[in-house]
């Protein structure tokens, strides 16, 4: 049902085949992304500078979800890491440039049903 969800807003937000990919590597969904996602992500940062930003605003965006979306925040950072080490040397400098956005998730908190603390990850 997610996946249907995801499909269809995908296309009514407009979505391009880079940022879908980025979507879907994100998603809350209890697994993932696979290593096929991250490498296939990090090859798109090679692209365009068009497709290595799209790749770099969605994880940004990801990173900045609260809550109940903290999925997207934790497979964001190991994309973004991913990244980091086999993407193009743009991805460093969008990191150094962007630092404060990790900084600011050592405060991330997130209590689930149960009262765990998922934000520690």
């Amino acid at each position: 049902m997610s996946h249907m969800l995801r499909s269809v807003k995908n296309v009514t937000k407009g979505y391009s085949s880079v940022q879908v990919k980025v979507r879907n590597a994100t998603s809350n969904d209890p697994w993932g992304p696979t290593g096929t996602d991250m490498a296939e992500i990090a090859k798109i940062t090679y692209n365009s500078s068009t497709d290595f930003y799209e790749v770099m605003d969605m994880l940004d965006k990801r990173l900045n979800d609260k809550g109940k979306n903290w999925r997207h925040v934790l497979k964001s950072l190991k994309v973004l890491d991913y990244c980091l080490h086999e993407g193009s040397e743009l991805c460093v400098t969008w990191a150094r440039k962007n630092i404060y956005i990790i900084r600011t998730l050592r405060e991330f908190i997130y209590l689930d049903e149960e009262g765990r603390d998922v934000g520690q990850n």
